[in-house]
């Protein structure tokens, strides 16, 4: 109730209120860091005894902090051997490691491999943006839509093994409440058995990936799925605006998009004027070049720096997460006091397969691509359609 307080007063004071939030939160994570991680004592030996201008800081990358690992965390206990362990049975996935720590693996297809860690006040967080989110998605009349059908909510994720969506997808299905209302549906299911199911289940919440949610209102519309969600949220790639507002017609629901990532799973929210909001009380973003300068607002960057500013276990700082980034040059429209951005690199088309008998079946990229992920020696791939029948 504390955080909820909090998101909800620095929200309404805005800009000023959230970035003086920002600066007391990175001034606490980097001392946290200095103190507790042998890695990060020895990267800010140097730094002045408070900091809290991000710039201050130097870069890190996903090689650097998997090839320091244990360093990294601080935490004395966790060890890399019994972390992999952990992430290598799918029986533990929705469990906590050590009975304290949420594990998720992040994919080889974008570069290395990488595990992550979040402790308890970095899924506190979390569910205080979702309740951020939702209320700036919802009205009262949307509650009562989402009420009247039980509060039924279908994800549809990749399933199997430790990525963000699905241990995020197990921790809810484990209540006892979401036992009864959140079924997870795997995105490598076979669609017509994908649309039967959620046509049984009769979801007032629909979960899916952006691609797998152009597949299904596409389903909607051929009359072969007929459910009817009051919201359907979208996550892990970009969408093309007209497609969000098919998906919406289609549904007849309202429709939410986010942008986060495994390494920060609260980043931002879409808005009514079609931009992106961080969730800067708790979340820096930074666009730069390729030589880590700033980009101007206005302007793609060549990547961008994420930190994480309630994650104590692994801290994750000026972490080069390799999207790329326009920020709003303005304020946005819908009155939002939350920076705006728009992410390219994420979007992720759907592949097209010929039948014999001269219809089509589309497979979303990240099915295919979580599949690759299970593979335990791999550490990149790249996925091309070279015919119409040819995947390499």
């Amino acid at each position: 109730m504390r955080l909820l307080i909090d998101a909800r007063t620095t929200y309404r004071h805005g800009p000023s209120a959230l970035a003086a939030r920002q600066q007391e939160r990175l001034a606490e994570l980097v001392a946290f860091a200095r103190d507790r991680s042998p890695f990060y004592h020895q990267l800010y030996a140097g730094l002045p005894q408070r900091v809290t201008d991000p710039t201050q800081l130097p870069v890190t990358t996903k090689s650097e902090l998997m090839s320091h690992f244990e360093e990294v965390l601080t935490d004395r206990r966790i060890t890399r051997e019994s972390v992999e362990a952990f992430v290598a049975d799918p029986a533990r996935i929705g469990h906590d490691y050590l009975g304290a720590y949420s594990v998720a693996s992040t994919s080889g297809t974008t570069g290395r491999r990488g595990l992550f860690l979040l402790d308890q006040g970095t899924l506190r967080v979390a569910q205080t943006i979702v309740v951020r989110m939702l209320g700036s998605w919802l009205n009262a009349r949307d509650l009562v839509r989402i009420a009247a059908r039980g509060a039924r909510m279908a994800m549809v994720f990749a399933t199997g093994g430790h990525y963000a969506s699905a241990v995020a997808a197990a921790k809810l299905a484990s209540t006892q409440r979401g036992s009864r209302r959140v079924r997870v549906f795997g995105v490598h299911t076979p669609l017509p058995e994908l649309v039967a199911g959620l046509n049984a289940f009769r979801p007032a919440v629909l979960t899916p990936y952006a691609t797998t949610g152009v597949l299904l209102a596409a389903e909607q519309q051929a009359g072969r799925l007929h459910i009817q969600p009051a919201l359907v949220t979208l996550s892990a790639e970009g969408i093309d605006p007209a497609q969000q507002q098919r998906i919406a017609s289609v549904f007849g629901a309202k429709v939410g998009n986010s942008y986060a990532a495994t390494e920060c799973p609260f980043l931002s929210y879409s808005c009514p004027a079609g931009w992106l909001h961080l969730n800067s009380d708790w979340a820096i973003l930074e666009p730069v070049e390729a030589d880590y300068r700033p980009t101007s607002p206005g302007q793609l960057s060549h990547t961008v720096l994420v930190t994480n500013l309630a994650n104590r276990v692994q801290p994750i700082l000026r972490y080069d997460l390799g999207d790329r980034v326009l920020m709003q040059p303005h304020p946005c429209p819908c009155g939002s006091p939350l920076p705006g951005l728009r992410v390219q690199g994420r979007t992720a088309d759907l592949l097209r397969f010929p039948t014999p008998d001269g219809t089509e079946v589309r497979i979303t990229s990240l099915t295919l691509s979580a599949l690759l992920d299970r593979l335990p020696t791999l550490e990149l791939a790249q996925l091309v359609q070279t015919a119409p029948t040819t995947v390499r």
